[in-house]
């Protein structure tokens, strides 16, 4: 079981949108530095919504192949169209990832039914380790608890990245699944609480620009030591808010570019962060000692 900071990886770009694959091998050398426990390729955060099918299978063979095993890779394989989703995953396995996270359904709202066969059918279908993927502010779609507990009984269904920020939804899934059953969290603000309640670490945004600092509070967490976990929690609380000023990825692209680590490039109908927010995510930075 993978345990920690995974960071949910932006995707580097060139002005003209075109991947930046040099890019991506220095975020990755950055990770590896810092300590994270895992790469989360082409993710939200990584703009799988607009990279085409090959540049998205590209993104994972070659996050797989840079490390060499020295970090694993969970890859997004996640569609609203489940024959999709199979063939995403079929290749991400064939990549050697660790691990694939499949996203709820979006935009065609299936029901907790439609999202138990969709699952099921791809964890059928493809034998390597699944993470489900709840983030209902922003596809619409929630899956219940009832249904990640249903799904959590299938033997390579491994865990569930949980974005809702709802610490009582995410205390009863640990109270509920079994211990081999990882409960990680997908909202950084609340992060810190959910793993001290006995969550297994945290696909996180913040971790692209504050790697080093996530994973200790992870660290601290994990060992259940509050104090500690809380002082480098407070540490990141600003940034864990100024990267959501616009929507995902734009702010913690921006961040990137301004710390030198990529360049500006991001993907339509995303764009550049507005400036009247360039301030306020600079601050954040600073505060965080970054």
């Amino acid at each position: 079981m993978i345990t920690g900071s995974i960071v949910a990886l932006v995707t580097p770009m060139h002005a003209d949108d075109s991947v930046d694959w040099a890019g991506l091998e220095r975020l990755l050398d950055l990770h590896l530095a810092a300590g994270t426990s895992a790469i989360g390729a082409v993710g939200t955060t990584g703009e799988s919504a607009t990279l085409s099918v090959e540049e998205h299978c590209e993104v994972i063979r070659r996050c797989v192949d840079y490390l060499a095993g020295r970090l694993p890779v969970v890859a997004g394989t996640g569609s609203n169209s489940t024959r999709e989703a199979i063939d995403l995953t079929r290749a991400a396995a064939r990549a050697g990832a660790a691990a694939c996270l499949l996203v709820t359904p979006y935009y065609n709202r299936p029901t907790q039914r439609g999202l138990y066969e969709h699952f099921k059918a791809v964890a059928a279908a493809v034998d390597v380790p699944q993470i489900l993927y709840n983030v209902p502010g922003r596809t619409c779609v929630d899956m219940g608890n009832d249904t990640t507990v249903r799904l959590a009984e299938l033997d390579n269904i491994v865990g569930i990245k949980d974005a809702t920020g709802d610490l009582a939804r995410g205390r009863d899934l640990i109270a509920r699944c079994a211990s081999g059953f990882a409960i990680y969290s997908g909202d950084d603000p609340t992060a810190m609480e959910l793993i001290l309640a006995g969550g297994h670490g945290n696909i996180s945004v913040t971790a692209n620009v504050a790697p080093a600092p996530m994973a200790e509070m992870c660290r601290l967490a994990l060992a259940g030591d509050r104090s500690g976990a809380t002082a480098v929690n407070e540490l990141l609380t600003p940034l864990n808010r100024a990267l959501f000023v616009e929507a995902n990825p734009i702010p913690v692209k921006w961040a990137l570019q301004h710390m030198g680590l990529i360049g500006e490039g991001i993907r339509l109908p995303l764009t550049p962060l507005d400036a009247q927010f360039t301030d306020q995510v600079a601050a954040a930075l600073e505060a965080a000692g970054i």
